[in-house]
């Protein structure tokens, strides 16, 4: 249900802040501050759930998401770029109460069925995030009948699904909720760690964790550097709203689809290999985005491995982990690992808007290319420990 809110910073905000700046040079900055607020809001719900109120956590994310949706409708009404980049960064506290649900069901099975659990929420994320984009054009419309500019439809949409998703978190943290409550003894759980931050120092320090930790923020990376840009790629080249929410619908089922099989495949082989197929995968969507001329077949390829690539990236590294602290340290690491993906994020969303307009995409996705496979080359994985 959240996950019907995503298009809203991603899709929309990269139009709306070109729309009321007048040019595309600052498409990245709404998605950099969003990224900012995510990350932000991941180390703000990873504490909650240190401290033993996990969804208390996710339930706060997503009610401040809902309340920067409103503040970037009333932005876009009275046409101020300040305040939606403003809301911008709170809508990003959404998101990360989104993709930390993954590590809330892989706290709730056995070891062996962590990939499965983490695969099974991308896939419930899928479905949401597959409509989000498709809205557009319908929320658009319903947006301009009621006097709203057009792309505050998708924003209005983000308010109800996030604050929807919210009132079922609260609920069910509650023993007392009928069904709902079934969900308490996960919601509701968590240990506190010794204090002092040298156990957490050196738990990040552990070749797991480095090397889940930079999967997810390089997986990360090349993935938002590449839909920031595509929104305006795709209608510098005539392409409507519509078929831009399409591309981006594909680009997602992509990203979240597959997950349930790509979490199988990092219980049953590791996740380690899961990571460096994902690296591969990108590097070829990289390579394809070199030839990307507008809504083409070639660019449909190139958007739907980018996804691919980071399905992989990111549930082999998310897998990882889970498995490479103690369960008192998990939920920090957790909440680290989130903000260190929204800080990799951050820093590619402003510096793709500068690629000029007629090559700049093509430039883009081979600089990409480029880091990729520097990645890959560099990467060394040791042979024992939980690597292994």
């Amino acid at each position: 249900m959240a996950a019907i809110g995503l298009a809203a910073g991603g899709t929309a905000g990269v139009l709306l802040a070109t729309e009321l700046a007048g040019t595309a040079s600052v498409a990245g900055l709404p998605v950099a501050l969003h990224l900012g607020g995510s990350a932000a809001g991941a180390l703000l719900v990873s504490h909650q759930a240190g401290r033993g109120h996990r969804g208390r956590g996710l339930a706060l994310g997503l009610v401040l998401g809902a309340f920067g949706a409103l503040v970037v409708v009333l932005a876009a009404r009275q046409g101020s770029l300040g305040w939606m980049l403003a809301g911008s960064a709170l809508l990003g506290m959404a998101n990360s109460s989104i993709f930390l649900l993954r590590y809330t069901a892989a706290q709730a099975v056995p070891e062996g069925n962590r990939g499965r659990a983490l695969g099974l929420v991308f896939l419930a994320t899928a479905i949401g995030a597959v409509i989000s984009p498709l809205l557009l054009g319908p929320s658009g419309s319903a947006a301009r009948a009621v006097g709203l500019p057009t792309l505050c439809g998708l924003y209005l949409v983000a308010f109800a699904a996030f604050g929807c998703s919210a009132l079922l978190l609260a609920a069910g943290c509650s023993p007392r909720t009928p069904v709902l409550g079934r969900a308490a003894g996960v919601l509701a759980s968590g240990t506190k760690p010794a204090r002092g931050t040298l156990r957490l120092g050196a738990a990040l320090r552990e070749p797991a964790a480095v090397v889940a930790m930079s999967a997810l923020a390089g997986a990360n990376f090349i993935m938002v550097g590449i839909m920031t840009i595509t929104p305006v790629h795709l209608s510098q080249h005539g392409a409507s709203t519509g078929v831009v929410g399409s591309f981006v619908a594909l680009h997602v089922v992509g990203m979240f689809a597959p997950a349930p099989l790509v979490g199988r495949l990092a219980d049953r082989h590791g996740p380690v290999p899961v990571v460096l197929i994902g690296a591969v995968i990108s590097l070829v969507a990289c390579a394809l985005g070199g030839f990307s001329t507008g809504p083409t077949t070639m660019t449909t390829a190139h958007l739907v491995l980018a996804g691919l690539g980071w399905n992989f990236g990111v549930v082999g590294a998310s897998t990882l982990l889970t498995g490479a602290v103690p369960g008192q340290l998990r939920p920090y690491v957790e909440g680290i690992g989130e903000a260190t993906m929204g800080a990799a994020a951050m820093v590619v969303a402003p510096l793709v808007a500068l690629f000029p307009g007629a090559w700049g995409y093509q430039l883009l996705a081979l600089c990409a290319l480029a880091l990729t496979a520097l990645a890959l080359a560099r990467m060394r994985v040791p042979a024992s420990g939980p690597l292994a």
